[in-house]
């Protein structure tokens, strides 16, 4: 996850992994354009990725796509909301 908020050219301020005895990690990336983060379940394959950005100069595809091929993934879920003033004008406009 650090590689990939370096690849989308995301600012890191900080992160935090801790390793589970028996399986998986759960993870964080604090970024000065929010934070990215990865929870995994290797024993069912399975991988929940997390990643909020804002501003123009982070590119969060970029930051998607790295764990993707780094853990070789089969399949893919993807969600993409969108946040922000603009955003919320939408939802309660009548």
């Amino acid at each position: 996850m650090i590689e990939a908020a370096k690849v989308s050219n995301a600012t890191i301020v900080d992160s935090t992994f801790h390793h589970f005895s028996s399986l998986g990690v759960s993870g964080v990336v604090v970024i000065k354009e929010s934070h990215l983060s990865i929870h995994t379940w290797p024993e069912y394959k399975y991988a929940a990725v997390d990643i909020f950005t804002c501003g123009n100069n982070i590119n969060p595809w970029d930051a998607f796509n790295y764990p993707k091929t780094i853990l070789e993934a089969g399949s893919v879920s993807v969600m993409e909301i969108s946040r922000g003033k603009e955003q919320r004008l939408r939802l309660f406009a009548k």
